[in-house]
């Protein structure tokens, strides 16, 4: 295995390099300090990720001042988006992969023409998605039982909202090719870009402003489909500025049919990975309907409150795939463990003491959200059992987003659609009956622990040799595709 960093050189695919060469620049994340990249790569996303899922905070805030009608379109419209934005997270998922690999391997070249490559697929799949929208989004949402007005209102939303989505797939290619070159700061100023202008023009388009007459419901659109423009301008600036550029004649020359298998191998996988989670919660909520409207209402403050706890394990699993990525492609596979051994132990440490603090103030916290005592009490029963489980997830989502990098993503989905129908689902139904609503509590946690453990597993039969090198690492990698084959 040619995993050494010298003080006079270092060994790639291509031979030995003297220190200061191209590599260096191209491939910064295989060298220096794995927990000052981790740091470096983490922090800015943290940001990013919080600005992004305020978004929805913000226009259910005004929209729900319009009326109950257009606050029911959007709760229609909200998991429809949600299962929309998971295109978006496995294009970035996709794109880093191939991009990180491949300037790990030292082959900027074949970066240019993946990374290229994968920006014109993002705008493509966009066009095709918005197109397919515009066609079908009004049997779409009356098979999901809207009506009436509430059917009418989606349509004035949803019009915008399919004339805009290319940019937001080309925003996610941007976004992409910089996180494979570990540009993490960059990656970020283009989401925080689209959300503040969401935050500026939500009530200047939906309630109207020094004059302007307010859209309602089609403003909130226009607004997100506006950051969406203004971030992909940004992105388009920034990656003119990278390392890899948008070149017409690099997409043109790029090998298209391989390029896109390559791309779409973990694109597809992680994208249905990412839309896993929000169906086993839709699953879960459903089943504790049948306890009630303050069990349900209990359940969603306890949803809002893990969202925000776990920003910065999003942020390390966002950030974990380039790091990986890029040592990977480098044959450095000791300094990818390492590096995935660090980010699991943040994930537990942070995960635990998070959990502390929402156990321990779970009654406060609840009460920020809703004076009801029978909502805070429910709320405050689910923290106390679901919060302990918060650091399981961090490390699968983590594990999954170095699984990503190296081209495992169809393990990645294994582990995630596991963790969902194989325990969350059925732990919960079978349990339902006995424990009520702690079932469902008790099943969110089971299929974090189950999960975590399950993903370390993977990690160390995957990562575990200390000589994953020579006959031994190809016969691995065919073995794990003989699952699927």
């Amino acid at each position: 295995m040619r995993d050494t960093d010298f003080g006079t050189g270092y060994e790639t695919k291509r031979g030995r390099r003297p220190l200061g060469s191209r590599m260096a620049d191209t491939a910064k994340l295989a060298h220096g300090s794995i927990a000052g990249h981790l740091a470096r790569q983490s922090v800015p996303m943290m940001f990013g990720i919080a600005a992004i899922m305020s978004i929805g905070i913000i226009d259910a805030y005004f929209v729900g001042r319009l009326g109950a009608a257009q606050l029911a379109a959007i709760s229609f419209i909200f998991p429809v988006t949600t299962a929309l934005s998971s295109l978006g997270v496995g294009i970035i998922a996709g794109v880093s992969s191939v991009v990180s690999r491949a300037l790990g391997g030292d082959d900027e070249e074949k970066a240019q023409r993946l990374g290229n490559l994968g920006m014109a697929l993002s705008i493509g799949v966009g066009v095709v998605i918005a197109g397919l929208l515009l066609m079908f989004h009004r049997p779409l949402f009356a098979q999901m039982q809207a009506e009436g007005e509430t059917l009418d209102l989606i349509g004035v939303y949803m019009l915008p909202f399919s004339l805009g989505f290319p940019a937001l797939l080309a925003v996610m290619g941007f976004n992409g090719v910089l996180r494979g070159q570990g540009a993490a700061k960059r990656s970020t100023a283009i989401l925080l870009t689209f959300a503040v202008a969401n935050w500026i023009l939500d009530p200047i388009l939906i309630d109207g402003w020094l004059g302007f007459e307010g859209m309602g419901i089609a403003g909130a659109a226009w607004a997100t489909v506006a950051g969406w423009v203004l971030g992909c301008v940004v992105g388009l600036v920034l990656t003119q500025r990278s390392v890899i550029p948008f070149r017409p004649r690099a997409v043109l020359s790029a090998d298209w049919k391989q390029g896109t298998r390559d791309i779409a191998r973990v694109a597809v996988p992680a994208a249905a990975s990412n839309a896993i989670n929000p169906l086993g919660l839709s699953i879960l909520t459903s089943l504790l309907a049948a306890q009630g409207a303050a069990a349900v209402a209990g359940f969603g403050v306890g949803g809002r409150l893990q969202t925000m706890a776990v920003v910065p394990l999003l942020a390390l699993s966002s950030s974990i795939g380039a790091i990986v990525g890029q040592n990977w492609g480098a044959d450095k596979t000791s300094r990818a463990r390492m590096a995935l051994v660090y980010a699991c132990g943040f994930c537990l440490l942070y995960g635990f003491a998070a959990a502390f603090v929402l156990f321990s103030q779970r009654e406060w916290f609840a009460s920020r959200f809703t004076e009801d005592a029978e909502v805070v009490a429910a709320a405050s029963r689910y923290l106390a059992i679901a919060a302990w489980g918060y650091a399981g997830y961090g490390v699968l989502i983590v594990i999954n987003g170095a699984f990503n990098a190296i081209d495992h993503a169809r393990l990645a989905l294994a582990l995630s659609v596991a963790r969902v129908f194989v325990v969350m689902v059925p732990v919960a139904w079978l349990l339902r009956g006995s424990l009520g609503a702690d079932a469902i509590y008790y099943s969110e946690l089971a299929c974090n622990v189950a999960g975590c453990l399950a993903g370390i597993a993977a990690a160390v039969w995957l990562f575990g040799s200390t000589k994953l090198s020579g006959n031994f690492r190809p016969r691995l990698r065919h073995r794990f595709d003989h699952l699927f084959h």
